[in-house]
């Protein structure tokens, strides 16, 4: 057995990260009890309990008109102070900006947490159609959506090949992100550098990523481009593809010399 599943209090830690984690996806409009309850797989009567004494303490707010959940200034607080430690985004922003100004799509910034992603940072371009699959807070499993796929291409094999094992992407997001359909994609990805998404999640909406590595040669992060399929032409995904394959080499450079 899991030493950690001894340690009383456990189960009642992870159930509290699962529905933080759900209410951070759905800001910012927040979520009712009864979805946050679906997206962690808990009752409703305790995830009830549990936003209930996460208010009392200021780590959730609720709206009273809608009773909707909301994250709470307590994490504003937290998220502030370790900030100064784990957010690159201020660096990693001039690219966003750069890379939307230059496509006219919108681009995004994207950070690995465990076996996700998660959006930090969003910036639209010109194009008037915009794809909004992606936006700050938004998790993806790793492998779904471009961020992901960029990302776990270029983990080590062994860690690829234990997350595969235990991914269950078919159910929410479809046959197409079975593991010999994703092991496809990661060769394509390790071969040309970048991952693309051809409208996988949302028909017609299409993306592209490209890592962006650690001092050790991780990949942590993802600069990627969604809009529609039309602005993703077999003569202008290359292109792309070298626009953010130059603007995460450069970050990543950037990110080394913190």
């Amino acid at each position: 057995m899991d030493a950690t599943l001894r340690i009383p209090g456990t189960q009642v830690v992870g159930r509290v990260a699962g529905i933080l984690r759900a209410l951070s996806a759905a800001m910012p409009e927040g979520a009712s009890t009864t979805a946050l309850a679906r997206e962690s797989e808990i009752t409703r009567p305790t995830a009830h309990r549990l936003l209930s004494a996460l208010a009392e303490e200021g780590f959730v707010d609720r709206e009273l008109h809608s009773g909707r959940w909301l994250l709470g200034p307590e994490l504003y607080l937290m998220g502030t102070v370790a900030a100064d430690r784990y957010d690159v985004t201020e660096i990693a922003r001039t690219h966003v900006t750069a890379l939307a100004s230059a496509t006219g799509e919108s681009a995004f910034f994207s950070v690995r947490r465990g076996s996700e992603t998660v959006c930090l940072e969003r910036q639209d371009g010109n194009f008037p159609i915009r794809s909004f699959v992606l936006h700050e807070g938004k998790r993806f499993p790793l492998g779904v959506a471009s961020a992901g796929l960029a990302i776990l291409s270029f983990l080590p094999a062994a860690t690829v090949d234990a997350y595969l094992v235990d991914a269950r992407l078919t159910e929410h997001y479809g046959e197409a992100h079975e593991a010999a359909a994703l092991r496809q994609r990661i060769a394509e990805t390790r071969r040309t550098g970048y991952a693309v998404n051809p409208g996988l999640i949302v028909p017609g909406s299409w993306g592209m990523g490209a890592a962006v590595f650690t001092s050790s040669g991780q990949p942590a992060w993802a600069l990627t481009l969604t809009g529609i399929e039309s602005r993703f032409s077999p003569d202008r995904i290359p292109e792309l593809g070298r626009l953010l394959l130059d603007h995460a080499h450069q970050l990543t450079e950037q990110l080394a010399r913190r």
